[in-house]
Parts: C-alpha cells; sequence; structure tokens
C-alpha cells in the first residue's frame, strides 16, 4: 500500500499527527486484539482530528457499522478488497507498477519486508474466526509475489518474511498445482536477498522435502508451528485436522536437516472441555518439546464460532492458571535455547537504531529470532553484522 501511495504522488510522514490520511489494518484474532483495534481508531481521531481514515481487515470486515460509525472513517475496505486500497482511496496505481519497497519513516520503519503470498483458510477451526473474516485458502500468483520480493529488495530490506494464514496451502488453487517448497526455491533463485524467513505454518499439508532446502544458509533458521494442544482429545474438539504423532513428525523432520532450528509455537489453555487431565498431556507435551519461544494465551470465545456455544467452558481462574503453568515451561525451554547461542558467532540483522551521545544504540534479530541489543559508532539500521553473542557490547534482550 506505502508503494501504491507514494507512486501516485502521496508522502509517507512519520506521524499520525503530520497527516492527512491514516490507514490502519485491524484485527479481530481475540477479543484483545479487536479491543486494540477500537483503541487505535480512537487514538488516531484524538491526535489528529482533521484526518482521513481508512480502515481494513478482519475486525472492520466483521464488524463493519461499528467500523464505520467511528469518527474520522471515511473508508471501510473489506478483507476481499484489501489489495486495492490505495487504488480506492487515492486512485494509486497496481501493485504490478511498482519496482521499490522502502521503509515507511518514523517508528513504523522496518528492516524487514513482509511479503504476501497467500491469505484465507479452508479449515475452520472451532474457535478461529478467520475463515469468516478472511474467506477460503487461494494463493498469490508466483509472478506476482518475486515482484513484491524484489521490490523490497530493492528498498534495501535485509530480510523478506514470506506470509500467509495458511501459508503450506499456497499453489493448491493455481495451475500446476504448485507447492510451497518451489515457491521457496524461486525466491531463492530470483532474489539475492541475504534472508529469507517463512512466517507461521499450520502443520498439515507441508510438501514433502521441503526442510531439505534449508541447506541454503539464506534461509532463517526458525519455525513457528500453531501447534495449539498436546492433547489429541482437545485438538479433536479444536477441529484441528491433526494430531500429537503428526505434529511431532512434522518437528523431528524439521530438525532432522536444520539441527539448530528454533522452534516456537502457539499454545491455547482453558479450552471448552479441557480436563485436567487432558491440560496435564498437553502440559508434558509442550515441556517435551524443548520450544524456543511460544504465545501462551487462554481461549476467548469468538461470536460466529462453534467454540462459543461448547459444553463444559473452563472457568478464567483456572484458565490463566493453567496459563501461567505453560508459560513456566516454555519459559525455561526459551531461556536454555538462548543461553545455547552465547559465545557463538550469529547472523544480526539491526531492525532497530537509536542515536545516542556516544553512538548508536541498536536492536537486532538473529535468524534465530532472538533479539539481541548492541553499541555501534555510526548508525546500523537495516544492515547485517557477524557478532559473538556475550561478547562486549553484544548482548541478549530479555
Amino acid at each position: 500500500m506505502a508503494a501504491q501511495l507514494r507512486a501516485a504522488g502521496h508522502r509517507l510522514v512519520a506521524s499520525v499527527e503530520e497527516c492527512d490520511w491514516a490507514v490502519l489494518n485491524t484485527c479481530t484474532v481475540t477479543h484483545k486484539a479487536a479491543r486494540e483495534s477500537r483503541q487505535r481508531l480512537r487514538r488516531i481521531h484524538r491526535r489528529n482530528p482533521l484526518a482521513r481514515i481508512a480502515i481494513t481487515g478482519c475486525w472492520s470486515t466483521l464488524e463493519a457499522q461499528q467500523a464505520a460509525d467511528f469518527p474520522g472513517v471515511v473508508h471501510l475496505v473489506p478483507n476481499e478488497r484489501k489489495d486495492q486500497l490505495a487504488e480506492l482511496i487515492a486512485g494509486a496505481l497496481p501493485v504490478e507498477a511498482h519496482r521499490v519497497r522502502t521503509a515507511i519513516p518514523g517508528s513504523r520503519r522496518r528492516a524487514r519486508a513482509f511479503i504476501a503470498a497467500q491469505d484465507g483458510c479452508d479449515q475452520a477451526c472451532a474457535y478461529c474466526l478467520t475463515t469468516v473474516a478472511r474467506g477460503p485458502s487461494r494463493s498469490v500468483l508466483l509472478e506476482r509475489i518475486l515482484a513484491d520480493a524484489r521490490a523490497a529488495e530493492a528498498g534495501g530490506a535485509g530480510e523478506l518474511v514470506l506470509c500467509g494464514v495458511q501459508l503450506s496451502d499456497w499453489g493448491r488453487d493455481l495451475p500446476g498445482r504448485p507447492h510451497l517448497g518451489e515457491l521457496v526455491d524461486a525466491l531463492l533463485e530470483a532474489t539475492d536477498a541475504p534472508r529469507i524467513r517463512l512466517s507461521s505454518l499450520e502443520p498439515w499439508g507441508l510438501p514433502g522435502g521441503l526442510f531439505e532446502r534449508w541447506d541454503d544458509p539464506r534461509l532463517c533458521r526458525w519455525l513457528h508451528l500453531p501447534l495449539q494442544s498436546g492433547c489429541d482429545a482437545t485438538l479433536a474438539r479444536m477441529g484441528r485436522p491433526y494430531r500429537c504423532r503428526q505434529a511431532l513428525d512434522v518437528v523431528r523432520g524439521a530438525r532432522a536437516v536444520i539441527p539448530t532450528l528454533a522452534l516456537s509455537t502457539d499454545v491455547m489453555v482453558g479450552f471448552p472441555g479441557e480436563t485436567e487431565a487432558e491440560f496435564a498431556a498437553s502440559l508434558a507435551w509442550f515441556e517435551a518439546l524443548e520450544l524456543a519461544d511460544a504465545h501462551v494465551f487462554t481461549f476467548s470465545p469468538r461470536p460466529g464460532t462453534r467454540a462459543e456455544t461448547m459444553a463444559d467452558p473452563v472457568p478464567s481462574t483456572v484458565a490463566q492458571e493453567r496459563r501461567l503453568r505453560v508459560m513456566e515451561v516454555t519459559e525455561g525451554s526459551r531461556q536454555r535455547f538462548r543461553q545455547g547461542l552465547l559465545g557463538a558467532q550469529q547472523d544480526v540483522l539491526w531492525v532497530r537504531s537509536t542515536q545516542t551521545a556516544d553512538g548508536w544504540c541498536l536492536q537486532g534479530l538473529t535468524d534465530h529470532g532472538v533479539p539481541v541489543g548492541g553499541e555501534a559508532d555510526r548508525d546500523l539500521w537495516a544492515q547485517r553484522s557477524a557478532v559473538v553473542l556475550g561478547q562486549a557490547g553484544v548482548e541478549l534482550i530479555p
């Protein structure tokens, strides 16, 4: 969108106070996400009452009337037309016309470029609004993905992040039914991007031999599998199309060819019907995985999902207690993984930089997704450095 608007003659500014237009992409994956979307809308209007606001995304698509009634909102673009937002609000050019994607100024400046490859999902898990808000699974054409990747590379992005709601579905609706592994091959061949990362991958539908491509050092040694639960009975009620053995096979297959893999996941506790025995089984399963990171959250019923009306809800106090128990386990494995990186040379992409009286304070990411802090005598934003973690001036960020 930023590239389209720039090409149409608009100037991107660093703060809400400076803008004539503000574009907000909303979320509704949880109650908290929807609330934060509403709060952000109010904040934009409060900070700049004259700004015209265009909104898109899942919350505004599902709650269109409520979203349209917010002060300052003059355009509401549903998810199915999100790709046309810049054209709809400002007569901007189609994305294919752009050759450079540069960072948005101000606090939104990013050294990494997120490349959309797929949207929507056909699975309809019991707790998830994605199918309602995003529609069925659909792939972005390979030519468009490569054009976007090249534009980001030309704009100086230090890392390309391949994104999708159900990324492993990519290609199944395209002529010839290409698969995700072929998309990874094409990105490696068509770009000189120093780092390529795959975003969240559901643990089903992955093409055979996918992880063998990680012998190319440009692919980040990081994998996020949103496993949700480590109990088969809970997974069945959730409507997840796999069981723990299948998910474990994926993890083992990845680790067999990527020995230093950083494995990240999502864990949901308190799903309706989750007994103490089910929770204990799930907790033990995640403990055995030795995760590098985890997002642990409690179930929140979403209107329009099957889980909203399921029997045997878990009391919120019990769910919160379970969340803390999982967090204790996953925090332990997280710290063990991070400590294992100390003393070893790592490739760090500096994603933030702040000038100080003595030079520059830097924040970066290893290809494992581990945050690192450092100092330099010059601005290294969007640049990469080979550093030894734990040496003077380079430390892990808590």
